[in-house]
């Protein structure tokens, strides 16, 4: 049983959330909160497998909650969701910790899924969301202590990278690409090296960041 905190300010929203996940036999709603402050008292004591996060709230936002929780280190793999296809405000999530974002009318078996990848020390992250992200981060240049020097990825090393991003574990993608898993996990290895980056969604973001998924 995976067991999730919903945080969102919108209990109509909260109480669909929950009614949905309720019809999913390995997925439990433990907990929720209507704000990022409460989300903070409720989290730590809860320990979800898996955090629902909205980021526009009072009090205190979703990035807020994700800085405060990583520093307190007792944040879980979080699902950020929101209302809102803003890839500045995903680039803000995913650099504050969240491990997939996705908008809220996201099918139940979409989520269901992406519940399940975040459980699994997976991502996941919506093709909307992840156009508008590809997006926000063309337009943005990487702050300064984000640049590295990366080697050339290898055609293979890209195929394995749009799928780490699209959330797929290192077995999914093994049959994806008729590969054994344990050449997958050489070049995720590989990619993480030449990234410069110390799991696979920093490597996503730099490799966005650089134009390696292009």
């Amino acid at each position: 049983m995976i067991r999730v905190v919903l945080v969102d300010d919108q209990t109509l929203v909260r109480q669909g959330v929950r009614g949905l996940l309720e019809l999913v036999p390995d997925i439990e709603v433990v907990g929720e909160a209507c704000d990022g402050e409460e989300a903070l008292e409720k989290v730590p004591e809860l320990k979800p497998d898996v955090l629902l996060l909205d980021i526009r709230m009072p009090r205190l936002n979703g990035i807020g909650v994700l800085d405060a929780l990583r520093e307190r280190d007792a944040l879980p793999p979080t699902l950020v969701l929101t209302t809102f296809d803003d890839g500045d405000a995903a680039i803000a999530a995913i650099k504050a910790g969240a491990k997939g974002l996705m908008l809220k009318d996201v099918a139940l078996e979409d989520l269901a899924q992406a519940i399940r990848a975040l459980a699994d020390n997976r991502t996941a992250f919506q093709p909307a969301v992840t156009e508008s992200l590809m997006a926000a981060i063309r337009r943005t240049p990487a702050p300064a202590s984000d640049t590295y020097i990366a080697e050339a990825l290898t055609v293979r090393e890209r195929e394995v990278l749009h799928l780490i991003c699209a959330g797929y574990s290192n077995k999914e993608i093994a049959d994806l690409l008729a590969l054994a898993e344990g050449t997958v996990k050489n070049h995720v290895s590989n990619l993480l090296l030449k990234l410069n980056a110390r799991d696979r969604t920093r490597a996503a973001l730099k490799a966005l960041q650089e134009g390696h998924l292009g």
